[in-house]
């Protein structure tokens, strides 16, 4: 795995209650369902296929 970040975030008290509700689904851990929250909203938009398949095309010379 490579080096990791950390950074740190405050949420509301809805925004927090929100995130209880998630755990057991997205994780066990508070870093692990945040994490988890942010990889899935990433994938829903396109960012990570989008990311890979320019990855690829560079080094493809493309």
């Amino acid at each position: 795995m490579s080096k990791s970040k950390r950074v740190l975030v405050s949420f509301t008290e809805g925004q927090w209650k929100l995130i209880e509700n998630l755990r057991g689904e997205m994780g066990d851990g508070d870093a692990d369902i945040v994490r988890n929250i942010i990889l899935a909203w990433l994938t829903e938009k396109s960012f990570v296929s989008e990311s890979a398949k320019n990855r690829i095309r560079k080094n493809n010379g493309e």
